[in-house]
């Protein structure tokens, strides 16, 4: 009788190409191909903040709006994806509120880039950093992508293999049911804005159900995930290059998503 195994999946960099532009709301200077957890790990009481909302209602809103007050004129809301130290979603909208900098223009302005850069997007992320030291809103930030070219097609595999696939991601939902849609994931195994606490207790969680759980993360948000699976997979198909934290902490290294095939099948005889 064959071991019942479960995988894990992170979206962005991992089943996912990413493309990212943030917007430094200072200096006004603009940052390509960045990774967005490293904005946040840069200094200590900093946290990545994920907008509910159609990305048409933001770039519809009159550019000269504070962040703050398109908000909560449209009463959106808001998560806190991950942030350097702890910080609560009260202290995130306290920020936020303090804030006197930022615009929506701030935002409109990543937004176009990530367009510029991904044309035909599948994907569309929107958020902004926020430092409670200093009270204010320190970058605004869009990524967009689409799938690998073999994403379909491993999910496909796995499937046929009775193997089954969740995804624990610091994104939104809106963006993750299309992603599950086209994957064929079934909505109750896709856990959103998926914090490293939270990916880590998706992963204890399913140890309870299955023999084995697999993490394929790529991200230094999936740190705590991939200390805590059975197999720790680490994806270097979007940078091409690992972290040494990161790649200490994996059992394996894959460079395409369809090498979780051959894993997958190691592991099931």
């Amino acid at each position: 009788m064959h071991e019942s195994i479960a995988v894990v999946f992170d979206s962005a960099g991992t089943l996912l190409q990413m493309y990212r532009v943030a917007k430094d709301t200072i200096t006004g200077r603009y940052i390509d191909d960045i990774i967005t957890t490293d904005l946040v790990s840069k200094k200590p009481n900093c946290g990545l903040v994920i907008i509910h909302t159609d990305p048409y209602k933001i770039m519809n809103c009159q550019s000269t709006k504070r962040i703050y007050e398109f908000l909560t004129d449209n009463k959106i809301r808001i998560d806190l994806s991950c942030s350097s130290s702890p910080i609560t979603l009260d202290d995130a909208a306290q920020c936020i509120k303090n804030d006197t900098l930022a615009s929506m223009q701030d935002i409109h302005d990543v937004v176009n880039a990530i367009k510029l850069k991904c044309p035909d997007i599948f994907y569309l992320g929107i958020g902004f950093v926020i430092d409670i030291e200093s009270q204010g809103i320190v970058y605004t930030v869009s990524t967009g992508g689409r799938p690998f070219t073999n994403t379909p097609a491993v999910l496909n595999t796995l499937k046929s293999m009775e193997i089954d696939a969740y995804i624990a991601s610091g994104d939104s939902m809106r963006n993750l049911e299309n992603l599950a849609r086209l994957v064929e994931i079934p909505i109750e195994r896709v856990y959103d804005v998926a914090t490293p606490q939270k990916k880590e207790w998706v992963i204890k969680s399913l140890q309870k159900q299955y023999d084995k759980v697999v993490m394929v993360g790529d991200g230094i948000n999936d740190i705590l995930a991939l200390r805590a699976s059975d197999l720790g997979v680490l994806s270097i198909q979007q940078t091409g290059m690992c972290m040494e934290k990161l790649s200490s902490e994996a059992d394996i290294i894959i460079t395409d998503i369809k090498q979780i095939i051959k894993i997958i099948n190691e592991m099931k005889q």
